[in-house]
């Protein structure tokens, strides 16, 4: 099993918080991990991207070009990473944010309403929960209830109180994934 995925966005939208609960989940289930964060100074509100592998094998090297999996948040991510997508891997995107569909046929690409679904959540910082769980649910890296657990150690325990609704947002996202058709 290798999944090399990554995750992009703005800053402020958890891109980087994403990737980490991913790569925690991976090292709970005994795989090998690698986790590679990039920012911009501003981070907030500028551009973020993390790079995770999660393998049963060793990983070889971080610095990776292709991707099993892009997971784009903002219309400046999608337009830069949407050529990195292996053929036959997945593209995920928040179609709330994004006015400019993907073009791609030899993918999956998967829509997700993410901001939308987190105003109805009533809750604007689980959209990136949200698009965690459809990607959970399209890739299949590693379990929920992992993720689940990751955010229980990686979360500050003052936070603790939102994992309930951070699952909620994960099970939302599992479902909207499902429900969506592969374009092609």
């Amino acid at each position: 099993m290798l999944e090399e995925v990554i995750f992009a966005g703005f800053g402020g939208q958890g891109v980087l918080s994403m990737g980490q609960v991913l790569a925690y989940a991976g090292m709970i289930e005994n795989r090998e991990v690698c986790w590679m964060p990039s920012y911009g100074p501003e981070m907030r509100g500028g551009t973020a991207n993390c790079i995770v592998t999660v393998s049963s094998e060793e990983i070889s090297s971080p610095i990776i070009g292709r991707f099993d999996t892009v997971v784009a948040l903002n219309q400046p991510s999608l337009d830069k990473f949407e050529h990195s997508v292996k053929p036959g891997g997945t593209l995920i995107y928040d179609s709330t944010n994004i006015i400019d569909p993907p073009k791609r046929t030899d993918i999956d690409v998967v829509p997700i309403p993410a901001s939308e679904e987190a105003v109805k959540l009533k809750n604007t910082k689980i959209m990136n929960m949200i698009v965690l769980g459809a990607f959970l649910a399209k890739r299949n890296a590693v379990k929920i209830e992992t993720v689940l657990e990751a955010l229980r150690k990686v979360l500050p325990e003052r936070h603790h109180h939102l994992i309930p609704l951070n699952e909620q947002a994960l099970q939302r996202g599992g479902e909207l994934a499902k429900s969506e058709m592969p374009v092609a």
